[in-house]
């Protein structure tokens, strides 16, 4: 379970991308940091892939410092790998430097790459292998979203290969596919801030009984499709922030709206 945003930009140009992650307690998360100059070598087969960094990352990774499930560098450019259960079809090795593992994809691209034009271009360059580390005690279905300053793209593995797919609305949660999920807002069209004008039937008017109506019918539980819906709605009304401050705070109040009490998802 995860869900992951970008909070409309502030006036003074802030930019804040916000994350949860519900992932089992198994991995020992810590901070990352990757120098400007970082020359990675993936692990995952006998000729894969290399790269030398330009941009100095940090990030949340586990075991190593490359092997980051979110980060950001320092042009603004910043990559989550979010859970992907029966939707990531991993490649086979190909042993002609360009095999890379999932956990190495975000060092590859926020360490060379400035702009989600450029990861798309780099992306292009790799080819993401079946790799589970000895250290890592569970198997990784991931799919990676990357966000700069204007743009979002979602990096999917499908059975017939590596799928790199524009996101316009730069929300995303879990399974299934981008695709299905930018379908399925069709469904929710009449979500509104607004609270619906009184109706009358017979000599009868019906009122609104308080404010929020306009959102009746946003799902609430805490399936993928439905967090999608969910943050897609908060992003989409909320009031674009003066200044970095409240941009900030304005993710972690969307944040908060995905919080799960300990028992109510097993």
């Amino acid at each position: 379970m995860c869900t992951n945003f970008k909070h409309p930009v502030a006036k003074d140009g802030t930019v804040c991308v916000g994350r949860t992650m519900e992932f089992p307690n198994v991995l020992p998360w810590e901070i990352g940091v990757l120098a400007a100059d970082y020359a990675g070598t993936s692990a995952v087969s006998t000729n894969a892939k290399r790269w030398t960094g330009r941009y100095g990352v940090v990030g949340m990774a586990a075991f190593a410092p490359a092997w980051l499930a979110d980060g950001m560098n320092t042009a603004g450019l910043s990559g989550h790998l979010l859970y992907m259960p029966d939707h990531a079809t991993y490649a086979d090795a190909r042993n002609d430097g360009t095999d890379i593992g999932i956990l190495e994809l975000l060092g590859f691209l926020l360490g060379t790459c400035a702009t989600v034009a450029e990861a798309k271009a780099a992306l292009a360059t790799v080819n993401v292998v079946d790799y589970q580390p000895k250290e890592v005690p569970v198997p990784l279905p991931l799919h990676a979203i990357l966000y700069d300053n204007a743009a979002c793209v979602v990096v999917e593995f499908h059975p017939e290969g590596m799928v790199v797919t524009d996101n316009p609305v730069q929300v995303a949660t879990n399974a299934p596919y981008i695709d299905w999920h930018l379908t399925n807002v069709t469904n929710y069209l009449s979500l509104s801030s607004a609270n619906p004008e009184p109706v009358t039937i017979g000599d009868m008017t019906f009122a609104p009984a308080g404010q929020g109506q306009g959102f009746r019918g946003l799902p609430a539980d805490e399936n993928s499709s439905s967090r999608f819906i969910r943050v897609l709605a908060n992003v989409s009304f909320a009031r674009q922030p003066e200044d970095q401050t409240t941009c900030e705070m304005g993710a972690v109040r969307i944040l908060h709206g995905f919080d799960v009490v300990p028992g109510t998802v097993m």
